[in-house]
């Protein structure tokens, strides 16, 4: 049997680097946290269907790249670090013609002790990373895509859902107030860069946009009473775009977390649902999940 190989990557994949950076002057210290993968592609099919190691650029070397280019380079915003080294690679290789680049960022924030931030201590105050992802192909530029994920979100009102399909499969009771939870993950694509230079050039656009979609996602979650979780996500998705002119697409992925009234009526006739509902039963699943991503609009605008 005659068999192709169709594609191809191989890296480094959970490389966990860890930096200080000190400014000397004021004795303050900021620390970042990442899970960086690399995974090149190029003239390697050799290695798999001949056994020709000689285009392997070995997983190890590509670790040890990393901690180098880490020291070498500003970690920040990660958008510019996994740009440059994806850059790296391809330039560095005559036959790696593809860097695929995730960065993940683990969030510590600064203490604040007696009313002051503290130069050199840190907390962790909850799960959400923020994570990149860039491609960097030789001769084609720089594709890259900014994600919030895992930031979870709640709130106890200002939530409904009603009007949906009733068949004979149909329980669910229609809901003008309901509590609403979701861990969001938001990802917002830029348009592609030509090169290393020009997103050297928008490394202030990079921290501005996670901050713009941060606030947005909460502003919007928060203050909407909302119809539905696919009309409030949407227009999430729009106000990213109108903050951020060089983003092409905004998408979110919500899955909804429930939280079921427990009827209470069997004791003394304790009153729980509707109106009078106070405690409730998390679940942890099943759950509903919706997605969306959304385009700028590329049609003319009528006069």
């Amino acid at each position: 049997m005659s068999a192709v190989i169709l594609s191809a990557r191989y890296g480094k994949d959970n490389v966990r680097v860890y930096k200080v950076e000190k400014d000397q002057s004021t004795g303050v210290q900021t620390v970042i946290e990442m899970t960086v993968c690399v995974l090149l592609e190029g003239a390697i099919d050799t290695s798999y269907t001949n056994a020709d190691n000689s285009v392997v650029v070995a997983t190890d070397s590509i670790k040890n790249t990393i901690y180098i280019k880490a020291k070498e380079n500003p970690v920040t915003p990660p958008e510019l670090f996994a740009s440059i080294l994806g850059t790296h690679f391809i330039e560095k290789y005559a036959h790696i013609t593809t860097a695929n680049v995730s960065v993940v960022t683990h969030r510590w924030t600064r203490m604040t002790i007696d009313g002051k931030p503290h130069p050199h201590s840190f907390y962790r105050d909850g799960n959400e990373t923020r994570n990149v992802e860039a491609v960097i192909k030789k001769g084609k530029g720089i594709d890259i895509r900014s994600s919030i994920v895992g930031l979870l979100v709640l709130k106890s009102t200002g939530s409904a859902f009603h009007g949906f399909v009733r068949d004979e499969y149909t329980t669910l009771p229609e809901v003008w107030d309901r509590i609403l939870s979701t861990d969001v993950d938001a990802t917002w694509a830029w348009k592609t860069f030509p090169g290393i230079s020009a997103v050297t050039a928008a490394t202030p656009k990079f921290d501005q946009a996670w901050s713009d979609a941060r606030s947005i996602t909460m502003k919007t979650f928060a203050e909407e009473n909302s119809p539905s979780v696919q009309n409030t996500m949407y227009k999430m998705c729009e106000s990213i775009l109108a903050a951020v002119p060089e983003v092409g697409t905004v998408e979110y992925k919500l899955p909804n977390k429930h939280y079921f009234e427990i009827d209470l009526a069997w004791h003394k006739g304790t009153k729980n649902t509707g109106k009078d509902a106070e405690v409730y039963a998390p679940q942890s699943g099943p759950n509903g999940l919706i997605q969306v991503v959304v385009a700028r609009d590329s049609k003319p605008s009528k006069l």
